[in-house]
């Protein structure tokens, strides 16, 4: 079975102290003002009718997704899902920087970088993962309430904390479900927070055509063929009048 990295979150252990955030913008030349990652935060009643509330954080970032929409928006196929990891990828060399990914994220989780000019976001710190490292932010968590690893690997710590309690983790909830890879266990305060997923009506027709379009474009490379056929027997014809 293929891998899929993911985090499982214990959001109980999270105590908002923006470590991931720092290590992450660090470790990936994050420009100043954009974030690949954040923590949410909520005030959550402790009981039903009792005033004291009680802070919920909740770690994100990238969700990795199952289906991501951010895929379908990318015209040039820099954006895509490594079949590999299952680890949402960009190429930077293929990217236009044309944006319409970043509102194809019901997650708010891409952005355009201010320094490259291209589109960017969590990659799991793919430089610190070849060197048998875990991603900065993990790495950094006081309280490891971020657990990396391949979820489809039972052995891995991902993958262990995933199965013991697969049947209470919670998702982000979004208007439109891209079955994201980000799992939280407990109570992650805001839930639903995640939109809908607005991919480009010109990337919708263009996909929806594509079929049309490359037959299109087989038939006039037959064309082509022809034409260029013709000239070679017109020119032959011609050489054999010249040497009669």
């Amino acid at each position: 079975m293929a891998q899929q990295l993911a985090m499982v979150i214990d959001a109980a252990k999270c105590i908002d102290c923006k470590g991931c955030v720092a290590a992450c913008k660090v470790a990936n030349n994050v420009p100043e003002g954009q974030f690949r990652n954040w923590i949410k935060s909520a005030d959550v009643r402790v009981m039903p009718g009792i005033s004291d509330r009680k802070a919920r954080f909740q770690p994100g970032a990238c969700m990795h997704c199952a289906n991501p929409t951010c895929v379908a928006a990318c015209p040039t196929g820099a954006t895509y899902k490594d079949p590999d990891t299952g680890v949402v990828v960009i190429d930077e060399t293929l990217c236009i920087g044309c944006g319409n990914c970043i509102p194809a994220c019901p997650y708010h989780a891409r952005y355009r970088n201010e320094v490259t000019r291209k589109a960017d976001k969590c990659n799991y710190c793919p430089e610190r993962r070849a060197a048998g490292l875990q991603p900065a932010c993990v790495d950094t968590c006081p309280t490891k309430a971020r657990v990396f690893g391949d979820i489809n690997d039972p052995t891995s710590a991902a993958g262990a904390l995933f199965r013991k309690n697969e049947e209470r983790l919670t998702r982000v909830a979004a208007l439109t479900d891209t079955k994201p890879n980000m799992y939280y266990l407990g109570d992650p305060g805001p839930a639903a927070w995640g939109g809908e997923a607005v991919v480009p009506a010109s990337m919708v027709a263009m996909k929806e055509s594509a079929p049309f379009i490359k037959g299109i474009v087989a038939l006039s490379g037959l064309g082509v063929l022809a034409m260029l056929g013709r000239q070679l027997f017109a020119g032959s014809d011609h050489k054999e009048d010249t040497d009669a």
